[in-house]
C-alpha cells in the first residue's frame, strides 16, 4: 500500500499504460481520476477499478488544450481534496516516412505528446504549489526520444521534448518539494504500437528488447507505481529506463 491516502491523476487512463497504472495505484491505496478523451475507455477502467473495490473517478479531458488539463487537476482537488501525483501518460502515434509529411501531421502527434504533458507538468505543478503539496509529477517518455526510427518523426521530436521538460520542470519545482520524473518504455503492448501488427512487424519490435519479449503495460505500471511512491524520493529530474536494456544495444544485423 505504497499510495495509500494518495490521489493520483493519470491522462490517457482509458486504455494501455495508463489503465494498468491507474490498475496498479488502487491497488496500492490511491485514489485516481482517469483521464481520457475517448469517454467509453475511460469509463471502462473506472468500473473495473470499482468492481475491484477501489475508488476513482472518470474526466474527459483533450490535453492539447490547456484549459481542459488545468480544470482536470480542479476537479481532482475539488473531489479529493488534493492532487499528490500527476502522470502525463496521454501520447498517440503516426507512422508516416517523413517526406511525405503534412505539417499537420508534426502539429497533430506534437501537441498531445509533448504540449500534453507541458499542460500537465504547469497545471498539476501550480495546483501542489497553492496546496502545498509535496506532489509527484511522472511524464511518459520513450526510448524513441533516444534513438532514431525511421517513420515517427514527430513522436520522437516530442518524446526528446518530454526528456527535457521533465530535467527543467524538477529543477523549477524542486524548491516547492515537487518531484519531476519520467519513465521512458520500450516497445510496449499497447494500441500506439497497432501499426507495427498492422506491418507484419511484431516479432522484430519484440526483439528490440534484450529478453526478445514485447513489454505489457503491467510492467510499466509497477515502474510508475514505485516512481509515485515516497520509496523514490532521492530519484529526481531524471528518466528511469523502463526498457528492457532496448537502448543499450543495437546492431545493423539485429539481436
Amino acid at each position: 500500500m505504497r499510495l495509500q491516502k494518495k490521489v493520483m491523476v493519470i491522462t490517457g487512463g482509458g486504455s494501455g499504460i495508463g489503465r494498468a497504472a491507474a490498475l496498479k495505484a488502487v491497488r496500492e491505496g490511491a485514489k485516481v481520476v482517469v483521464a481520457d478523451i475517448n469517454e467509453d475507455t475511460g469509463k471502462e477502467t473506472v468500473s473495473l477499478i470499482e468492481n475491484s473495490g477501489g475508488e476513482a473517478a472518470f474526466y474527459k479531458v483533450d490535453v492539447t488544450h490547456f484549459q481542459e488539463v488545468e480544470a482536470l487537476v480542479q476537479y481532482a482537488a475539488d473531489s479529493y481534496g488534493t492532487i499528490d501525483v500527476m502522470f502525463n501518460n496521454a501520447g498517440i502515434g503516426l507512422n508516416k516516412p517523413f517526406l511525405d509529411h503534412n505539417p499537420e501531421d508534426y502539429d497533430k502527434v506534437v501537441k498531445v505528446n509533448q504540449y500534453g504533458v507541458y499542460y500537465g507538468i504547469l497545471a498539476a505543478g501550480r495546483k501542489m504549489k497553492e496546496l502545498d503539496v509535496k506532489g509527484s509529477i511522472i511524464n511518459t517518455a520513450s526510448v524513441f526520444g533516444y534513438m532514431a526510427s525511421p517513420g515517427v518523426f514527430g513522436y520522437q521530436a516530442a518524446k526528446g521534448a518530454v526528456i527535457m521538460m521533465t530535467k527543467s520542470a524538477a529543477l523549477e519545482l524542486a524548491p516547492y518539494g515537487i518531484r519531476v520524473t519520467a519513465v521512458a518504455p520500450g516497445g510496449v503492448n499497447t494500441p500506439i504500437v497497432q501499426g507495427y501488427k498492422d506491418l507484419g512487424l511484431w516479432d522484430h519490435l519484440s526483439s528490440q528488447q534484450m529478453t526478445g519479449n514485447i513489454i505489457e503495460p503491467e510492467q510499466i505500471a509497477d515502474v510508475v507505481a514505485f516512481m509515485a511512491s515516497e520509496e523514490s524520493s532521492v530519484i529526481n529530474g531524471t528518466v528511469v529506463m523502463a526498457d528492457d536494456g532496448y537502448t543499450s544495444f543495437k546492431s545493423h544485423y539485429g539481436r
